[in-house]
């Protein structure tokens, strides 16, 4: 079974030119997302939201596998980040961050896939 390196394959979004600004295309994707609030630093409830989506995601993988035969990396990390009052964004209080953190998923996760249990 060959395993699927979405990285490679959406190398556009996953790995852009650091020598040129370019245009792209994003294509339709599947995100588990968890939104909330606070520095990722030290907030409990960020920590949470990486350890459940790094779980789920995993889960999900593993689904696939044995249910499709299909093999795939687990996409990295992503995140979202902002503030109500954006002037407090760059003055280094974290705590009133709001983020969404968010884990890319392959189109074999449907939310019908998701809901599974």
């Amino acid at each position: 079974m060959e395993k699927i390196d979405f990285k490679k394959e959406l190398r556009q979004l996953y790995r852009p030119s650091l020598k040129r600004i370019e245009i792209i295309d994003v294509p339709e994707m599947n995100f588990l997302m968890i939104d909330g609030k606070g520095d990722p630093n030290t907030a409990k409830e960020y920590s949470n939201a990486v350890e459940a989506l790094y779980s789920v995601s995993y889960t999900l993988k593993f689904q696939v596998k044995n249910e499709l035969d299909i093999n795939y990396g687990v996409l990295p990390l992503e995140g979202l980040w902002w503030a109500d009052d954006m002037t407090i964004f760059g003055s280094g209080n974290k705590d009133e961050w709001k983020w969404t953190a968010l884990i890319m998923q392959p189109k074999y996760i449907t939310e019908k896939k998701f809901k599974e249990p």
